[in-house]
């Protein structure tokens, strides 16, 4: 047995392979334009790019609710984890449309899950989650709960 399968609670049983997912399944969906510059050689959007998406969704997201202020909030998140999934490519010049949604709330920590999808395209083209752990600007040490704004914020992405 390989360690990794070691690692697995049931190894015998393989993951189910990740599935693009409908429209309907995310809350709120923001633009995000996409730049000559992500483009990579073989012309499509670069890994990387996906992950700027999904960071630029939810903090543009969250600042248009009045929860993030960028240069003066108390408190801001930073990214413990990240991870995604492609399915179809995107590129320069289409416009990105982030479906977004919070699977998770703790104390001081949120996972938020961002489907990417192309201008009108009913599937995503790609899937991801990054997790926020919300801390004091200063000390940089995780809040004891979010602020109002944050948590009215948050609501709107839960799922019902």
């Amino acid at each position: 047995m390989s360690s990794l399968s070691a690692n697995r609670p049931d190894a015998s049983t393989p993951e189910p392979r990740p599935a693009p997912e409908p429209r309907q399944a995310f809350a709120r969906f923001q633009p995000v334009p996409t730049r000559w510059m992500d483009n990579d050689v073989y012309g499509h959007l670069n890994n990387v790019v996906y992950y700027s998406l999904f960071d630029t969704a939810v903090n543009r997201y969250l600042i248009e609710q009045g929860a993030l202020d960028l240069h003066h909030g108390t408190v801001i998140g930073l990214v413990i984890e990240t991870h995604c999934n492609f399915f179809a490519s995107l590129a320069f010049p289409q416009l990105v449309e982030a479906g977004l949604r919070v699977t998770k709330r703790g104390r001081s920590s949120v996972r938020y899950e961002i489907g990417l999808f192309a201008e009108g395209e009913p599937l995503c083209a790609a899937r991801g989650h990054f997790v926020h752990v919300y801390v004091d600007r200063e000390t940089r040490r995780p809040v004891d709960a979010l602020p109002d704004t944050y948590q009215q914020a948050l609501r709107a992405l839960e799922m019902p």
